[in-house]
């Protein structure tokens, strides 16, 4: 940019954003931090990007402004700033100070209309502006000298990029935004009018004041809608103008940039534990924060090269003279580019390879570029490649590779010597530092905004496949994922290998497992889709069932979908008390409440199963079928990076959630089956979270009571209820199971009152009898709640550590569910880890003999095969053993496996 250019960056738009963002980090005082580090990232992003002169950052002022004055319910909605947010305001401002950077806040106007008038002025001097916002309304500020950019996305918009993004030019946004309205300002707006009707309506109109004179031309709702509504049209184009007239101290001129204060960002710096940002300031020398771990995770990061030096292979001599470095390299980079996100019917399009920092190729084989004269051949290419990518001892290293696997099995190549996979590295390394597909991970780790699918392909109903890309457009796309993946991987694995125990969950655990969830998800399960088709119709016929005794209820039909109906008649007609509102301040329809509510009314209850059979229906019978294969086998997909505690997902579909404890979801799995000549076996872990717990607390009463394989529930009630074991009644041995789950997942008296259906007193007692009797597992609880204050996490038995960002929050709630997680991770998280080694070692052992057996789901603590009718048995027999000894726990590991046709049979 030039002298003559002004950098005016929205800081409270970036705050929020940031805030919303980040991790929730903290320094090693449990101070909130990572709003600050988030702005001040961009803010140094920004001035190295363009090197501006005049540079400002403008913060909302203090107090009610003009819009308040305007309409008393602007914003009225919005939560307040949570305090995690509002504390770092403060140090946030001292940062911008320190850095020499203007900064303005002006009373009883927004943030907004500051910079609008400082872009006008500076249009008017004749110099161009660049807005850095995350904003909508700011689009209506744009012309040919003022342009918007998003620095956390990388998105730039100047008049052509809002007319496409929005579908009308900049001059029309305030009537695109009138229109469609702002729920975040509580900006009213007309109802039913969304942004593709305030588009049409524009596009066909002109402007707001010409569709006010037409409105009775708009026809449908949406035409009565407008003309109800138009007073509050011209209110809503008020509140949404930016104003450009702000009398403001200094003009774009006079936003000059200081020279830093180096001292003084060195003591903020050294407060907040940016050690990053510490390290690069003149003279630096800055150690971690005291507790070992620094805040600032972008350390110690691998710089590329100076210029980044990435080639497109076009010729069998770059071909030939890449596969000479990749043979003489131990381990390098690998990343596939394909045509569909599908593994199962993937083709690759091209692959990229990286062996150094900031050097990395990219092959083109299947793009349809006419610009290109010729790509190498794909078939030719790919056997090539195949010693390589099939040889056990070169070592891969990928972000995902488990899709890379797939992909390449669509063409014959068996991926071997999986080593280093970053997208697993940052799951082990902290699974709730950030979301872990590369780009989080990247910028998260490295500090790297990466170049992002939408940005070559686009995204919506415009994004392309990647085969049509242009390869001057895809090659530095995929030659750069090959390259952060190896950065990645140079700065994560010295993190993950320092610590004995994440090293070996990295690689015993979560490693190992991909070929083997490859091998589940490529065969697949078999379905009768017969069965789901006819399930269907029967759902179909319990829920008008349960609709007409709904209406019945209700006094009379009404939209069972609609929650605004449903309000009107359980609070209004009915004169039920609400048990809870909404956000918006609506009494809650939520199935929580509606359970609660159940107690009091036939209504609720028939509601909720109507809901119930609805969504079995739309999940499952009517969409198994539609996702099954031309040989009905459903292909799901198995995800290792999403449960924070380490637990499987799975997606496409979903297969954990599939409902066991009813009737109609018994039958869902009815439809799960083996195929002539075989049998499905399933065989899941007894009680294995409260074993875990036996386990970890030492409590000598639940050992002894797993030890010798009594019912722990009727055990528990006996204690309890200081019963003879023989006498406990059924209602007891139910309480004592409320009690034993409800307290590992950090159920409260009040909970369990309400589950229990008692008094709130009487469930304190039961719960106070119980520590009584148990008195390992309140130390073990205590302890643990203090431990994780203290760290910041809690670990699994072998070694997983499970991050608490809330443990220390200002926030009660927030607080406390960190510390109910703090009981309850330990025990998911290991129940997670004993799960996946069983897996490992089931799959090793059907590698090895010779039975006709398959692993094909996995799903919480249960694992199912497909196997030949002669070898049920054999596997069973096999089973308790693999299974039960796949760690050494303080009590015994139960299996429960067993055969049948289909899968509710086998359970």
């Amino acid at each position: 940019m030039s002298d003559e250019s002004l950098v005016l960056v929205d800081g409270s738009s970036y705050l929020y954003r940031a805030f919303h963002a980040m991790p929730p980090l903290t320094n090693s005082r449990g101070a909130p931090v990572g709003a600050v580090l988030g702005v001040v990232n961009m803010l140094l992003k920004l001035l190295d990007e363009h090197q501006p002169a005049h540079f400002a950052v403008v913060f909302d002022a203090r107090g009610k402004t003009f819009r308040d004055e305007l309409f008393a319910e602007y914003k009225a909605t919005r939560p307040p700033m949570p305090d995690e947010l509002g504390a770092q305001i403060a140090p946030l401002l001292e940062v911008v100070e320190a850095l020499g950077l203007p900064m303005l806040q002006v009373p009883g106007v927004e943030a907004d209309d500051v910079i609008g008038t400082l872009a006008r002025q500076a249009t008017a001097a004749g110099m161009k502006t660049l807005v850095s916002t995350g904003d909508k309304d700011m689009a209506q500020l744009v012309n040919e000298r003022v342009t918007l950019v998003n620095t956390m996305t990388g998105t730039v918009l100047d008049p052509a990029g809002v007319e496409q993004k929005f579908g009308v030019p900049p001059a029309r946004i305030v009537d695109w935004l009138a229109l469609v309205g702002d729920s975040s300002d509580n900006i009213p707006g007309v109802p039913k009018c969304g942004p593709k009707t305030a588009t049409k309506w524009l596009g066909e109109f002109g402007d707001v004041d010409s569709l006010v004179a037409r409105a009775d031309e708009v026809p449908g709702k949406v035409g009565e809608s407008l003309r109800a509504h138009l007073e509050q049209l011209e209110l809503s184009r008020e509140l949404a103008t930016i104003r450009c007239d702000v009398d403001l101290e200094l003009g774009p001129a006079e936003l000059v940039r200081r020279s830093p204060d180096t001292e003084r960002l060195r003591t903020l710096y050294k407060e907040l534990e940016f050690n990053t940002l510490l390290r690069k300031l003149p003279g630096s020398n800055a150690g971690s924060s005291d507790n070992g771990d620094p805040v600032d995770e972008t350390t110690s990061v691998p710089a590329p090269a100076a210029a980044l030096d990435y080639e497109t292979v076009l010729t069998r001599a770059q071909l030939d003279g890449w596969l000479a470095r990749l043979e003489a390299a131990d381990t390098f980079a690998f990343d596939t580019e394909t045509d569909s996100l599908d593994y199962m019917r993937a083709q690759i399009v091209g692959v990229s390879f990286a062996v150094t920092p900031g050097q990395a190729a990219y092959v083109p084989l299947a793009h349809h570029d006419p610009d290109i004269a010729a790509q190498l051949d794909r078939a030719e290419t790919l056997e090539a490649l195949r010693p390589l990518l099939e040889d056990p001892a070169r070592g891969k290293i990928g972000h995902n590779l488990k899709y890379d696997q797939h992909v390449l099995a669509n063409h014959g190549i068996a991926l071997a010597g999986i080593r280093y996979d970053t997208m697993l590295e940052s799951y082990v390394v902290d699974s709730t530092a950030t979301r872990h597909d590369m780009d989080s991970v990247a910028l998260k780790y490295l500090g790297h905004q990466t170049i992002r699918y939408e940005d070559v392909a686009g995204k919506g109903a415009r994004q392309i496949c990647f085969d049509q890309v242009p390869v001057a457009v895809a090659a530095p796309y995929a030659a750069e994922d090959a390259d952060v993946t190896l950065r990645l991987h140079e700065t994560l694995w010295p993190r993950l290998s320092e610590n004995p125990g994440l090293e070996r969950v990295y690689s015993e655990i979560e490693r190992p497992l991909v070929p083997i969830l490859v091998g589940m998800e490529r065969h697949g399960v078999l379905l009768d889709t017969d069965l789901l088709r006819q399930q269907s119709r029967e759902l179909d016929k319990g829920m008008a069932e349960a609709a007409a005794l709904a209406f019945a209820a209700a006094g009379g039909a009404f939209n069972i979908g609609s929650a605004k109906q449903l309000q009107e008649i359980l609070f209004g007609r009915l004169g039920l008390t609400s048990v809870r509102n909404t956000p918006g301040g609506q009494p809650s329809t939520a199935e929580d409440v509606l359970e609660e509510l159940a107690l009091l009314h036939e209504l609720p209850r028939r509601v909720l199963e109507y809901r119930g059979l609805a969504k079995l229906k739309s999940t499952y019978t009517d969409k198994l079928p539609e996702l099954a294969d031309a040989r009905n086998r459903v292909h799901t997909s198995y995800h290792q990076a999403v449960a924070a505690t380490g637990r499987l997902s799975s997606s496409d579909p979903n297969l954990q959630n599939i409902p066991i404890r009813t009737a109609e979801g018994r039958r869902i799995r009815q439809a799960f089956i083996a195929p002539p000549g075989y049998r499905l076996v399933a065989a899941d872990y007894s009680q294995i979270e409260l074993r875990i717990m036996a386990h970890l607390s030492g409590d000598e009463g639940l050992l002894a009571a797993f030890r010798e394989d009594r019912d722990i529930h009727q055990a528990t009630a006996a204690e309890v209820f200081e019963t003879p074991l023989e006498q406990v009644t059924a209602e007891q041995r139910r309480s004592a199971k409320a009690i034993n789950f409800g307290l590992i997942y950090g159920m409260s008296a009040f909970g369990l009152a309400r589950q229990l259906g008692i008094e709130r007193g009487a469930a304190q007692d039961y719960v106070q009898l119980y520590f009584e009797r148990y008195p390992g597992v309140k130390r073990y609880m205590d302890e643990t709640r203090q431990q994780a204050r203290d760290d910041g996490y809690v670990t699994t038995v072998l070694g997983r550590r499970l991050y608490l960002p809330e443990i220390r929050s200002r926030n009660g709630q927030r607080r406390q569910y960190a510390e109910r997680s703090a009981i309850n991770a330990p025990m998911q998280g290991t129940a997670a880890d004993i799960i996946k080694l069983a897996m490992i070692r089931v799959a090793d052992w059907l590698a090895k003999d010779p039975v006709d057996a398959r692993l094909i789901m996995q799903v919480h603590d249960e694992l199912v095969f497909e196997v030949a009718d002669d070898d049920v048995d054999a596997l069973i027999a096999a089973l308790g053993p693999l299974m039960g000894e796949a760690v050494t726990l303080s009590v015994p590991l139960k299996i429960e496996p067993a055969a049948g046709l289909n899968w509710d049979e086998a359970h």
